[in-house]
């Protein structure tokens, strides 16, 4: 009984995730990789036959760990292609595309009262780590 169940289960499990499966393997058109040198500086990159490519660099960071700059786009349902670049670094991962949203911009000037307000504040903060 108890085994039972848990055939029906992986059985359900296992049709669920074939579902999502290719029908056929991507093949790779080129691929490269350079492995760390001496100095930490190392790269890799691949392409596939469906429009998919990515490309990294990188070297060993100041606090030792890995600076990376590099990019990847893959093609859209509507034929346009979706493109990002990005570095990754000890300021974390920064990415830079059309594809992210952008924050508005502010809707009107900030009064001077509350210029003057932040502007105290941080006077404030000073003379109090003097002290």
């Amino acid at each position: 009984p108890d085994n039972m169940k848990l055939i029906v289960i992986l059985a359900i499990v296992a049709v669920a995730v074939a579902d999502k499966l290719p029908a056929s393997p991507v093949l790779i058109l080129h691929s490269q990789q350079t492995n760390p040198d001496a100095a930490g500086a190392h790269s890799a990159g691949f392409e596939s036959e469906d429009g998919i490519k990515v490309q990294v660099s990188g070297s060993q960071g100041p606090s030792g760990g890995s600076n990376l700059i590099g990019s990847y786009s893959y093609p859209l349902e509507d034929g346009s292609i979706a493109s990002v670049n990005y570095v990754a670094d000890e300021n974390g991962y920064q990415p830079q595309s059309d594809l992210l949203p952008v924050a508005p911009e502010f809707p009107h000037e900030i009064p001077e009262f509350v210029l003057e307000q932040i502007a105290f504040a941080e006077e404030e903060r000073k003379r109090k780590e003097r002290e």
